[in-house]
């Protein structure tokens, strides 16, 4: 008896929207097959990482070209389905139930169905659906696709230009695939067919590099081939644009004060998910704003870094008519970030009938441990070194009171553009109590594209290496650093 051959979708990117039967069946299977680049990596069984188990065969298919140039690309291409259709033909001859991964759906642009004409016949076959990147793309834009009798047209970005061109002025909405390299031709489509303004740019949907933009300000230099454009439903935008306002009643609003965490999408709570969805303002520091995906809904009012009572005023201003307003803090909001501010503010009486509440993020400092080991696995303190707000014989107080409290310290805001001193005078004073040897955990963007972890010896710590944007962890004198990991253990010597 031969084995089963599934073609299972599992998605843009996001592990949770993959399906239960999706999941059922990956869990279950013999062998997992995932298509890659020759660089290895493989958008399908990243997302399905977490559904592997021990003891499955997995057959990578990695690709002999992809898109570089050369004399018979198709002919390359269909003896590579072969060969691989005969690596997993093997497998179901044996009796082994196989799942090939497919990102987003298999019959969708999706390499399986390369495998699916070969096999199907010969073996049984089931083709499991999957969430789509055009699908994954409106959702995370908040814009419809279609609306009554409008059709939608998806087109390879790798027609011509006068044919995208001629396509896109014919139809009503659009969702353009494969760009990459053809987005300049793209672009010049859709401003050929007078499109370009009503275009969106959606990169990598729904994970935690997720890019959305408009697309006429998007620089072609920087688009993967995982991204699409689309050209929403302008039925929906009318008609929405027609609809009575519904005034809020005064006293219904509320602020939210919501921790982002310290990156991306993966790194947000699912309560601070729903509340910024359920936002009718958005209000925050430019650059954390940008990591909230746009909605037309809601209206979004970035600002400076140094504005935190202005922001918080405002914050309130607008609740006090009755609207829902989320201000958003990177991080948790309540360590150095816009709770502080916002419960100061609200503690003014003309406030005193707007609710705030405050909605908790994974820090930094959790973020920039977990990748080091455990460093903060006992007691310790956080400090930060920015004297803006302090002066520095406070902060040196507090270094050196932790110093000879034995605590490990997360330190934030060590260094910036005007701040240049600090992250070495703290070093000095922490090295009259600390071992030379001690580990120091340096953290910078972690979670985000520019990720960089690094252990160093306390005398070792260079200021140059340390920015706005690195944490800093130093151990205590228990702290250890082995195997490539730091951590605190729990026990203290008696």
């Amino acid at each position: 008896m031969t084995g089963h051959l599934y073609g299972v979708g599992v998605g843009p990117g996001d592990p949770e929207l993959i399906t239960l039967k999706a999941a059922r069946l990956i869990e279950a299977a013999d062998v997992v097959v995932h298509h890659a680049a020759r660089h290895g990596r493989s958008v399908a069984r990243a997302t399905a990482a977490g559904l592997l188990r021990e003891g499955q065969i997995e057959e990578a298919l990695i690709y002999p070209v992809t898109t570089e140039a050369t004399d018979d690309y198709r002919g390359v291409i269909e003896e590579f389905y072969e060969r691989c259709a005969e690596r997993l033909a093997a497998h179901l001859d044996a009796g082994r139930d196989v799942v090939v991964l497919c990102a987003g759906d298999p019959f969708f642009y999706g390499s399986y169905m390369h495998l699916h004409k070969r096999l199907a016949g010969r073996y049984p076959t089931t083709v499991v659906p999957g969430v789509t990147s055009i699908n994954a793309a409106t959702a995370e834009l908040g814009r419809p696709l279609v609306e009554r009798e409008e059709a939608l047209t998806v087109l390879p970005g790798t027609l011509p230009e006068d044919v995208l061109a001629d396509q896109i002025a014919a139809t009503d909405s659009a969702a353009i695939m494969k760009l990459g390299r053809t987005f300049g031709k793209v672009r010049g489509a859709l401003e050929r067919a007078g499109r370009l303004d009503d275009a969106w740019y959606v990169e990598r949907a729904t994970t935690g590099r997720q890019r959305l933009s408009p697309l006429a300000e998007v620089d072609a230099e920087t688009v993967p081939y995982f991204s699409v454009a689309i050209l929403p439903s302008r039925v929906h935008e009318r008609t929405r644009r027609e609809l009575p306002e519904t005034p809020k009643q005064e006293g219904q609003g509320e602020v939210v004060v919501v921790g982002l965490g310290p990156a991306g999408r993966e790194w947000l709570t699912p309560q601070a998910q729903e509340a910024l969805a359920a936002a009718d303002d958005l209000i925050g520091y430019g650059p954390y704003l940008d990591r909230v995906p746009p909605n037309a809904r809601q209206v979004r009012h970035p600002s400076g870094n140094t504005v935190e009572s202005e922001r918080a005023e405002h914050a309130l201003g607008l609740a006090a008519q009755g609207r829902r307003v989320a201000v958003v803090s990177s991080g948790d909001p309540g360590v150095f970030a816009m709770a502080t501010a916002v419960l100061e503010v609200a503690a003014a009486d003309r406030w005193k009938d707007v609710p705030v509440r405050v909605l908790p993020g994974l820090t930094a400092a959790q973020a920039v441990a977990s990748r080091a080991g455990a460093p903060l696995g006992h007691d310790y303190c956080v400090i930060s070194l920015s004297d803006r707000l302090k002066p520095w014989d406070v902060i040196a107080a507090r270094l050196e009171a932790a110093a000879r409290a034995d605590l490990a310290i997360a330190i934030y805001n060590p260094a910036s553009k005007t701040r240049t001193t600090q992250v070495a005078e703290a070093r000095d004073l922490l090295l009259e109590h600390r071992d030379p040897d001690t580990p120091v955990v340096l953290g910078r963007d972690v979670g985000g594209a520019g990720e960089r972890v690094r252990v160093v010896r306390l005398a070792d710590l260079d200021p140059a290496d340390v920015d706005m944007r690195t944490l800093l962890i130093v151990g205590s004198s228990q702290t250890r650093w082995e195997n490539g990991v730091v951590f605190t253990p729990r026990r203290y010597p008696r």
